[in-house]
């Protein structure tokens, strides 16, 4: 056994250094409190969070399947749409701060106006109050034995949803927010009180990579059908086309709470 002070080099390196002096540790807090969260790195870090929770609920359902019964294909669509995931998150940050700084510039009413008008488009679209095309996927669900129950149609709407589908149509029905699935007395598929039948066909509008791969996660919504009984195809376009339109209803519950009127 060796003694202290012959340690070997490579333990000497080990130990830790002594407690900063009172002018270095003033020095760290002025650097910390010169840090500034300005708009974007709020948004960043909001967007970061959102990502968090997705990849979380990611985990969650890899870990019910289990990553070893994974094919090594399904493993790489399962990264593929986490990539996806974070590319796109900070490429709205990027969207978000060109938009801050714009307004902030020297372009001023004319930028705020193009700014407005991208976003009443925005809205249109979540709305579904225009047609859309874009990059996507359409699947087909072939039920001749009628094994599409409604909460295997909410789960595939989901599932897009957090897979990112700006647009969704099932059938003639365009699917927004506000959208609910249901049945008639005869134990057929509605949505939005308007019926649906097989075949149906689905159009989402995203990225398809990522769209198609969520649709490939083992235990989620095509795996369902396909264990029921039902036939499915995911098929990737560059350009699908939702043509359907949502009809707007006044709400029947829900007011907007007046502003506040200054003295």
């Amino acid at each position: 056994m060796e003694e202290q002070g012959t340690r070997p080099a490579r333990f000497r390196r080990l130990r830790r250094t002594g407690a900063p002096t009172v002018e270095q540790a003033r020095r760290r807090l002025l650097d910390l409190g010169g840090m500034r969260l300005g708009r974007g790195r709020l948004v960043a870090a909001l967007l970061l969070a959102l990502l968090g929770l997705g990849l979380v609920a990611q985990v969650r359902v890899t870990d019910e399947a289990g990553l070893d019964q994974l094919r090594q294909t399904e493993l790489v669509a399962l990264l593929d749409d986490t990539t996806n995931r974070v590319l796109s998150l900070q490429e709205e940050v990027r969207t978000l701060e060109a938009d801050r700084d714009r307004l902030q510039g020297s372009e001023g009413d004319e930028a705020a106006t193009r700014a407005a008008q991208e976003r009443l488009e925005s809205y249109q679209i979540l709305a579904g109050q225009v047609p859309v095309r874009g990059p996507g996927i359409t699947i087909q669900v072939q039920d001749p034995g009628a094994v599409v129950t409604q909460t295997m149609l909410l789960d595939g709407i989901q599932e897009l949803r957090d897979a990112g589908a700006e647009a969704i149509q099932i059938g003639g029905v365009r699917v927004v927010a506000s959208s609910w699935v249901g049945a008639d007395a005869d134990g057929r598929l509605t949505i939005d009180d308007r019926l649906i039948l097989p075949p149906y066909t689905i159009v989402a509008i995203g990225d398809s990579h990522t769209l198609a791969g969520a649709m490939a996660i083992p235990g989620g919504f095509t795996d369902s059908l396909r264990g029921a009984g039902a036939t499915v195809s995911v098929t990737e376009a560059p350009t699908v086309q939702v043509e359907a339109l949502h009809e707007a209803r006044p709400p029947r519950y829900a007011q907007p709470v007046p502003a506040e009127q200054s003295p």
